[in-house]
């Protein structure tokens, strides 16, 4: 059933009554509920139930501009006026006279903080969503979800809310007949505002996912990607902001490579954003043992974990001019102090020589052996990627990987087989993240994976960060083999020490495939740095 909702005419009757009996105030007035869009549909309560209360959860599924909902309280009853929040941030504003509806019982109080994107633009908004469900023996079964902004005029609401005072769905399904309906009504602050072109787009909005996420649901959707499984999302979404409001626009205007400042800077702050939490979890306030950023490229992750208080040090095998800035001195394990990028290629003990080379360059390579403890980075490190967790295997070390090209143990490009979990997407890139977890599992981690929040379509992060089993019962030589063997790989690193230097963001090892056969791609015009604001946001109407 495609959605083409029915538009009711400015002057349609309402379909919820406010039963104004129940009103504390002493002078009653009766609020008019206007309805926008009706649709028929085939799902029924349970199913309109969870995909409401998924919303409510989440309300990033309908504006760009929120980041999540903080639930503040959550059960049949308000709470009560005399309860202190553990938190005082969490500390709400009650809604002073809830609704009542004819025909309806309330069942549920919830209370949610929206937070924006970006809190320099934004405030957040506290929002009472109300629950009510009709009898049960009734012919024709009733849910209502009420939604009411905690803000007394129109001037007070942030742009990432419609502008009325109230939203109300509304689902009615008929058991015997096996069919149903869903619209949407608003409150609004004047009764002019009915005919406002964006109340109206953005109500049509909001029915239409309520839709698609209830035909998905009985159609059989299962959702695939699941985000926030090793860390909270606040957490993690409330270190980001704080680090975007430091540097994204200094970072911005200083930005000196030819890509999309933006798309960059930000999602390698959320990266590091990501990190940090991370590192919160696995060390507490202990030492931290550093890091190192293998095929670090620009440098700027390495750059922002060093700001943070972090020490490690990253390195390619070409310099940016981004190095000139972000590189700073860091001390080794040994005391001694070296820049924190450096510029070598990564060639592991375990690949095959193949004889000697007059070329080849000692001092610009490094072995993949790294002090015990020492936490690996591999962020869209193309060749170097499969190698990840063999190298910290052998170094007792705990790593991510965040995958992007596939590329085999011999540096060459090629497609990873299926993955053996037939739930999981076949794709080349689901599939080479299968693959990489597959060696990562058989050199002894357990593997953990986070589809995390960054602007790109590679956020797929591996996590070894346990021990299942000693590095001695791994036979690291037999593994390689297994994988593929690493025939090529040394030749073509002598070649990349001799070559020109190559404009690909990460370069520590090359690739050995094929070229790309594809134009050449325009140098993307620099945005300008009044844009941070949008923070990747896109300038939809701004549901609620």
């Amino acid at each position: 059933m495609a959605f083409k909702p029915e538009e009711l005419a400015l002057d349609a009757p309402p379909v919820i009554f406010e039963d104004t009996s129940h009103n504390s105030s002493s002078t009653p007035t009766k609020a008019t509920w206007r309805p926008l869009y009706h649709h028929e549909c085939a799902f029924g309560p349970p199913v309109f139930d969870s995909v409401m209360d998924n919303l409510i959860r989440n309300p990033n599924i309908n504006s760009t501009w929120l980041f999540r909902a903080n639930i503040l309280h959550d059960a049949q009853d308000a709470p009560s006026h005399s309860t202190s929040p553990a938190n005082e941030a969490d500390s709400v504003a009650f809604v002073a006279d809830v609704p009542s509806f004819v025909g309806f019982e309330r069942r549920r109080y919830i209370i949610r903080r929206l937070i924006p994107r970006n809190t320099l633009r934004d405030n957040p908004l506290d929002q009472t969503c109300l629950i009510y469900k009709s009898k049960p023996d009734e012919a024709v079964q009733r849910t209502l979800v009420i939604y009411l902004p905690h803000v007394s005029s129109p001037s007070d609401m942030p742009f990432y809310h419609p502008t009325v005072k109230g939203v109300a769905f509304l689902h009615e399904w008929t058991p015997a007949e096996s069919c149903g309906s869903i619209s949407l009504s608003y409150l609004f602050f004047d009764e002019q505002d009915r005919s406002v072109e964006r109340l109206i787009r953005t109500a049509f909005q909001l029915l239409m996912v309520v839709h698609k996420h209830g035909k998905g649901r009985i159609e059989g959707y299962e959702k695939r990607v699941h985000h926030d499984v090793l860390l909270p999302q606040a957490r993690v979404q409330d270190t980001y902001t704080n680090l975007k409001q430091k540097h994204a626009r200094s970072l911005i205007k200083g930005w000196a490579e030819q890509t999309d400042p933006e798309k960059h800077i930000f999602e390698d702050i959320c990266i590091a954003a990501f990190m940090i939490e991370l590192w919160k979890d696995m060390y507490g306030g202990g030492p931290f043992p550093g890091f190192v950023d293998i095929g670090c490229g620009n440098g700027l992750l390495v750059y922002l974990l060093n700001q943070e208080g972090y020490s490690g040090w990253g390195f390619d095998a070409r310099s940016r001019k981004s190095w000139e800035s972000y590189s700073t001195k860091v001390k080794s394990p040994t005391g001694q102090e070296q820049d924190s990028l450096r510029e070598l290629v990564l060639l592991p003990t375990y690949v095959s020589r193949g004889g000697s080379s007059d070329e080849f360059n000692e001092q610009k390579a490094h072995d993949g052996v790294f002090p015990k403890g020492t936490f690996i980075i591999s962020n869209h490190a193309d060749e170097l990627t499969p190698w990840t967790p063999i190298l910290a295997a052998v170094s007792e070390c705990p790593f991510i990987s965040i995958p992007c090209c596939s590329h085999d143990l011999s540096g060459k490009l090629f497609r990873a087989p299926p993955p053996k979990d037939k739930t999981k997407a076949d794709s080349t890139y689901s599939s080479f993240v299968g693959w990489v977890s597959e060696i990562a599992s058989d050199c002894g981690w357990e593997v953990e994976q986070e589809m995390l929040r960054i602007p790109s379509t590679r956020n797929a992060a591996i996590v070894g960060r346990k021990r299942t089993g000693d590095i001695s019962s791994v036979d690291i030589p037999a593994l390689v083999y297994k994988y593929g063997g690493t025939a090529g790989y040394f030749d073509a690193v002598v070649k990349l020490m001799t070559e020109q230097p190559s404009t690909r963001e990460h370069d520590t090892a090359p690739s050995v495939g094929k070229k790309s056969k594809g134009k050449k791609s325009k140098q993307k015009q620099q945005k300008p740095v009044d844009k941070i604001n949008r923070d990747l946001g896109q300038a939809n109407d701004p549901p609620a």
